[in-house]
């Protein structure tokens, strides 16, 4: 019985010691296949932990800084182009030849902007969102101050246009890489729920920054004769770019990546070459994304660019007045800007763009009576129409066009769509207006506008709702 008690016992004894092994044993076997299963994940937390998030704040400022001051810049020329880049860049002794050639170069810039996107969209999904804004900004700003310093074609003879065009065209570069990584910058650090609310601030970036632009031009119109204002005057803005530039820089030298591109980053999405993935897979969310931001830049460019000219040249408003009244208009533009946002974040992208796009097309009919009624109220009430439809179909294609495609093509694809529809909408616009009207009035410039949203109604029609995409 002893010997039997004794061997209960050792047993007893083997088996909690086996008990014990096994206690410990397995929390350590799941240790290990917990780093095996997860290496990744925990990659993954050190990106994070790398890289700490963006305040809301911070975001926003940055997004919408960089954005205003680009925008700034591209609208001092366009306003430069209808009031006086073709007296003193080109020699023709036509003014309608001049303002055509003015024009051309207006143009040149757009055709550059889907060059911008695929080099800046290719680092930015590559390399990061934060380091690429920083070089378009950069590339933006220093064309716009070398514009300021110029020679005109008296001075230096046909390399007067030949250099405006290249800086034209450097230009065009930066702005198509600013604009879908401000967008990504955005919506990629947006809560849930407020993709669009979040992707409205750099939406805002262009009103403000053709207040700004503007305003100074008013300004110098105010102060100085025409002699100056076309010796040396227009030149100010231009300039005054330097020292916008370096306060952005400032700004966006201070983020962190996103998380949605950390992430990416950690899970080895990238792609070699991301606008051949791009092409190849995306086509078609790119060609309707360009088709739906057709309207939004007809709106804009036939309404400030194209007016001006008219305006001025044709209405007989002195130069300041007009851009008066394109500085109250904006306003309308501003004020559109976070209600649509906020109307797409609670009911969706395509009721909002369907509406606007809507509305849009019968705001074409009112341009002949409007501006040709004799009357300022008239003029203010088109232009503020037209901007303020402006602002309704801008603001949701900050959070429609990145939803459109995956993070590892995002900054190319919405760079694409976003300025391709630029291609179409505006580097022409304000050229063809100019023939149209010669050729049968205002009420031709008027189908234009029509026309074009129309072909972004259709396109809308064509995409899938993306409020409740995850990106």
């Amino acid at each position: 019985m002893l010997s039997h008690a004794i061997n209960n016992n050792t047993l007893r004894r083997l088996l909690a010691d086996a008990c014990l092994c096994r206690t410990v044993a397995t929390p350590m076997e799941h240790s290990t296949v917990r780093d095996n299963r997860m290496t990744t994940s925990s990659t993954y937390a050190e990106t994070e932990q790398a890289s700490p998030g963006n305040s809301p704040a911070r975001v926003a400022t940055a997004s919408f800084i960089g954005t205003a001051i680009e925008f700034y810049d591209f609208y001092v020329y366009a306003t430069a182009a209808a009031l006086v880049i073709g007296p003193v860049f080109f020699p023709q002794t036509s003014g309608t030849a001049q303002m055509l050639s003015a024009f051309l170069t207006f143009g040149i810039a757009f055709l550059a902007r889907p060059l911008g996107s695929a080099l800046f969209g290719h680092f930015g999904d590559r390399i990061g969102r934060k380091s690429t804004l920083v070089a378009s900004l950069l590339l933006m700003g220093v064309c716009t101050t070398l514009i300021g310093v110029l020679p005109g074609y008296d001075s230096i003879g046909a390399w007067a246009p030949i250099l405006l065009c290249v800086l034209r065209f450097g230009q065009g570069l930066g702005l198509g890489g600013e604009w879908g990584g401000a967008a990504l910058l955005a919506t990629e650090n947006a809560p849930k729920g407020k993709r669009a609310w979040f992707g409205m601030f750099p939406q805002l970036g262009p009103s403000i920054g053709f207040l700004a632009a503007n305003g100074l031009f008013l300004t110098l119109a105010m102060l100085l004769s025409d002699e100056q204002f076309r010796d040396w005057g227009w030149r100010i803005p231009f300039l005054l770019s330097a020292a916008l530039v370096i306060v952005g820089l400032y700004v966006r030298l201070k983020l962190e990546e996103t998380p949605v591109f950390a992430k990416a980053m950690a899970r080895h999405e990238r792609v070699k070459m991301p606008v051949v993935e791009l092409f190849s897979q995306y086509w078609m969310p790119v060609l309707l994304g360009a088709a739906a931001m057709v309207v939004c830049y007809a709106l804009f460019y036939i309404s400030t660019v194209f007016s001006l000219s008219y305006g001025v040249s044709t209405l007989g408003y002195s130069r300041e007045t007009f851009l008066g009244l394109l500085c109250f208009a904006v306003l309308f533009m501003a004020l559109a800007t976070p209600l649509s946002a906020w109307l797409s974040d609670r009911y969706g992208r395509k009721p909002v763009l369907i509406v606007g796009a809507v509305l849009a097309i019968l705001s074409g009919f009112t341009m002949q009576p409007l501006l040709t009624s004799g009357s300022t109220i008239g003029v203010a009430l088109f232009l503020a129409i037209e901007l303020f439809l402006m602002g309704v179909t801008f603001a949701p294609m900050g959070a429609l066009l990145p939803e459109l495609f995956p993070t590892h093509v995002r900054y190319t694809g919405a760079s694409a769509a976003y300025n391709l529809g630029g291609i179409v909408g505006a580097s022409a616009a304000p050229f063809f207006a100019q023939k149209l009207v010669a050729m049968g009035g205002l009420s031709w410039v008027g189908g234009y506008v029509s026309a074009a949203a129309l072909l972004s109604l259709i396109a809308v029609l064509c995409l899938k709702e993306t409020r409740h995409s995850e990106l």
